[in-house]
């Protein structure tokens, strides 16, 4: 428990001590005037609440991914704890927060146009179409485990069709109505809930005061199928929201267009990802506590929150768990849509005030969510490969975002090594991930670590030699 409890200590001061750090580097202006009130329309850009949207942003970049990602992140040892901590201080919450301060500073830009500011043209029409379909990937893999779940608690002839649909519908009005109606009054409940819940069972492992792994321990992979899952590129991929995600970055425009002054970027955004890193940490601790007793044969995380949640907390703690683990991804979801709706509005230039021009982004997007959806759910691997597919989709953008913003703080003379170092990083582990995964090139581990090194590296002199050459 040392190991956690230093790991817990360490995120909370990541946020006061590298938090404010990130702030000063960026430089915020709390007298300059945000999107919120130059282009309020009542539709996507509406002043509100600093703490509310807090609630939103975090539950928007929450959903399943801190509970479900430390869980199965959590086979593979102590590497979990650092990698969590470690990702969401230096990675995650300054790829959220320069994302939001970009966006702020550029009258709510999605994060394609953002990008091409800064890395080009052709990366900004790449990521524009990239962004899109990771969005409808979202929306379809935080679908299906949901309607599924459900269907198992409600009498047989609603079945997982039925409440596809139900999601669906909610998806729909959540997209195309002004983000004050549904968003901004449902999700702080939720938010709630999730935070609620990973208390409750941290209060439990305080009570227990189980053995967990110790650093001293070392850092050995403890996963059964360490030979064809090493930690290196695998553990970086299956832990993302809880420690770094590029979803997350296309979520923080959407906040961005209502934050009402720069004061409150670093609560609301710098905030929200370390609270999700607190969560995930206290869901890797007990999950590795529930492997011990259990052994590491199971494989799905909602039995394992289940199991966790009734035995440490009870059927109020069951409750919750079924409030988080049903609303968690409906949330993700309808923000994605929304997200990938304002996306294709601002390369287009298409007004959002009208209802009309909002059905005519709108309707494209959910025809080919719905198709995705049940090829899905009619073939038996389909949603793993999604989910799988998703996965690296989801990691390779925030390569993006930080390649972005490290050659923005290089052209502004600003610190860039703070943006640098983790896009290095995550470049060597999307790029590994690709050449070994079985659903991509298949090739050796040791030859895949090599090229994604490689390409890292030359990552980096691209950088220098063309990256800074020019002044924004």
């Amino acid at each position: 428990m040392i190991t956690f409890l230093g790991c817990l200590a360490a995120l909370i001061a990541g946020y006061f001590i590298y938090g404010a750090v990130i702030e000063r580097i960026f430089g915020i202006d709390p007298q300059r005037r945000t999107p919120a009130y130059t282009r309020e329309d009542g539709v996507d850009y509406i002043p509100m609440p600093t703490w509310r949207i807090f609630m939103i942003q975090f539950l928007n970049i929450a959903g399943l991914g801190p509970i479900f990602g430390a869980i199965m992140g959590a086979k593979f040892g102590t590497a979990s704890f650092l990698w969590i901590v470690l990702g969401s201080i230096f990675a995650g919450a300054v790829h959220d927060f320069m994302a939001a301060m970009l966006s702020l500073r550029h009258d709510g830009e999605s994060l394609p146009e953002i990008i091409g500011r800064y890395l080009g043209k052709g990366c900004k029409q790449f990521t524009r179409g990239f962004t899109v379909l990771l969005m409808i990937l979202v929306g379809v893999t935080f679908v299906a485990g949901p309607a599924g779940l459900l269907a198992k608690l409600t009498p047989e002839h609603l079945n997982v069709t039925f409440w596809v649909g139900i999601i669906f519908i909610y998806y729909i009005l959540a997209t195309l109505l002004p983000v004050d109606k549904i968003i901004g009054k449902v999700y702080p409940l939720f938010a709630f809930a999730l935070i609620f819940m990973a208390i409750g069972i941290l209060v439990a492992l305080l009570i227990r005061f189980p053995a967990l792994p110790e650093l001293t321990d070392g850092l050995a992979n403890t996963n059964p199928q360490a030979d064809m899952l090493p930690i290196f590129p695998i553990m970086f991929v299956s832990i993302a929201c809880g420690a770094i995600s590029g979803f997350h970055a296309t979520q923080s425009p959407l906040m961005a267009r209502c934050i009402r002054t720069e004061r409150h970027a670093r609560p609301v955004f710098f905030g929200a990802m370390i609270t999700e890193g607190i969560i995930a940490l206290i869901w890797a601790a007990a999950a590795t506590y529930f492997f011990q007793e259990n052994g590491m044969g199971e494989s799905n995380a909602a039995i394992v929150v289940d199991s966790i949640t009734k035995e440490w907390l009870g059927t109020f703690g069951g409750l919750l768990a079924l409030l988080g683990v049903i609303a968690a991804p409906i949330t993700s979801g309808d923000t994605a849509l929304r997200s990938a709706r304002l996306i294709i509005a601002d390369f287009t230039h298409i007004s959002q005030k009208p209802i009309a021009k909002r059905l005519l982004i709108s309707v494209p997007i959910f025809l080919v969510t719905f198709g995705i959806l049940i090829y899905s759910q009619k073939d038996a691997g389909g949603f793993n490969m999604i989910w799988r597919y998703f996965a690296w989709t989801n990691q390779t953008l925030a390569v993006f975002t930080l390649w972005a913003v490290t050659v923005y703080l290089a052209k502004t003379g600003k610190v860039y090594f703070v943006a640098l170092i983790p896009a290095l990083f995550m470049t060597a582990v999307c790029t590994t991930y690709l050449l070994v995964a079985p659903e991509c090139f298949g090739l050796p581990i040791g030859l895949s670590q090599a090229i994604g090194t490689g390409v890292a590296l030359l990552a980096l002199l691209l950088f220098f030699v063309r990256g800074r050459t020019s002044k924004v």
